[in-house]
């Protein structure tokens, strides 16, 4: 006769255990010290085997009876049901320690080799702020496209567009990982693409030649810094990145041939880039020398010495000087680059040894290599010229466009 919930409840311990069968090998046996044990003896090859199911109050009549049922079934395959629950307990382990958090923090060590360390920073600050206190603790094999979408949109909704489609772009990658090391069977990131609206890339604006012969008077009168002065000056002389030039180190400069080489760790592309440096860029670097050459750095940060100049002096010197900010044209420290190529491309000069000297990716490695050294004639020569360019500019002189 099938057990009662009364039945299990008041049944009293005796000086030896007492089974209560409850039908299709389920039993609950209680021991002499009153405790209260859910049992099921089964057959599998001829083999009698008992397996735990629960304890009683914890396991009730109703949750024994449910995993009696599941039981039954794995033996009908032949499967024990303590070797099906060793299984399950193994996969939820790996599973809690397969979080989204953990393999995401692994694939940013994996890839950190090839980031620029402003990037990996970058990385990991938006990761640690804006998913992993949402899914970070969720096994990674359960985190769903909705879990991600929300997560996208909430960044979206407070103004950061173009941080909602990195988070989307990083997580996709976090997935093809966890696939690739088989924690994880697909990339519900993928479905997400489209989701959030790309706002409308704003490419750098160039000066013109009016605005150059403006900018070059305002830094004459500018009156912070001698150190910063130098480097507007040097921004617009070789269109070097801006954190280029911020996190130069007197180690690279080679004064005797006139060259600045950029170890490759610090280019966004990852290799090494050579800047030929004209006369005036030669002569603001030693007076540059007299103020700072006793450092490593050529721009040490003033409140800082160890570090060096920040991401914001280049610009609040450019708003100071009316060229940045309301009611200004609107130009940044990062269009030096967007002025001197456009204006050498109008002067005739060959494109690909123009964005071999603005650093672009060449994605022929050969090609590159051989360009490497095959234009570094023509740059030097260009490189001369743009500054002699400016100069003219800046005295008032004709202004006749070189062609080569």
């Amino acid at each position: 006769m099938p057990l009662t919930d009364a039945k299990v409840r008041t049944v009293k311990a005796n000086s030896k255990p007492i089974k209560l069968a409850d039908g299709g090998g389920l039993y609950l046996d209680v021991r002499p010290n009153g405790t209260k044990l859910w049992r099921y003896r089964y057959r599998i090859a001829g083999k009698e085997n008992v397996f735990a199911i629960g304890k009683y109050p914890e396991s009730s009549l109703a949750d024994a009876r449910a995993e009696h049922g599941k039981a039954r079934v794995l033996v009908k395959r032949g499967v024990h049901p303590s070797h099906n629950r060793q299984v399950e307990r193994l996969s939820n382990q790996t599973a809690n320690a397969n979080t989204f958090e953990a393999v995401a923090k692994e694939w940013v060590s994996k890839k950190a080799g090839s980031w620029t360390p402003y990037y990996q920073r970058q990385v990991t600050n938006f990761l640690t702020a804006d998913v992993f206190p949402h899914i970070g603790k969720l096994p990674i094999r359960s985190v769903t496209a909705a879990h991600l979408l929300e997560i996208v949109r909430r960044v979206e909704a407070r103004g950061a567009v173009s941080v909602a489609l990195l988070v989307r772009q990083w997580s996709s990658a976090i997935f093809r990982y966890a696939v690739a090391t088989l924690r994880a069977d697909g990339d519900p990131a993928a479905a997400l693409r489209g989701a959030i609206q790309r706002p409308k890339v704003e490419h750098h604006k160039p000066l013109s030649q009016e605005q150059i012969k403006d900018f070059m008077a305002a830094v004459d009168e500018y009156g912070g810094y001698r150190t910063t002065v130098i480097a507007l000056r040097l921004m617009l002389l070789t269109f070097v990145r801006t954190v280029e030039l911020r996190k130069a180190a007197w180690a690279e400069i080679d004064f005797e041939r006139a060259e600045w080489r950029i170890p490759a760790e610090r280019m966004k592309m990852r290799e090494p880039h050579v800047v030929p440096l004209s006369g005036q860029a030669v002569a603001m670097l030693k007076e540059l020398r007299s103020y700072t050459g006793g450092r490593s750095m050529l721009f040490p940060n003033y409140r800082r010495p160890k570090g060096c100049m920040t991401a914001t002096t280049l610009n609040r010197a450019l708003e100071r000087m009316g060229f940045n900010g309301k009611g200004s044209i609107g130009f940044s420290a990062h269009g030096f680059r967007a002025t001197a190529s456009t204006i050498l491309n109008e002067m005739g000069y060959r494109s690909d040894v123009i964005e071999r000297q603005l650093a672009h990716a060449d994605r022929d490695k050969v090609r590159a290599s051989y360009n490497h050294a095959e234009y570094m004639k023509e740059r030097r020569g260009m490189m001369q010229d743009w500054a002699t360019y400016l100069d003219s500019l800046q005295s008032g002189s004709n202004v006749i466009p070189l062609r080569r």
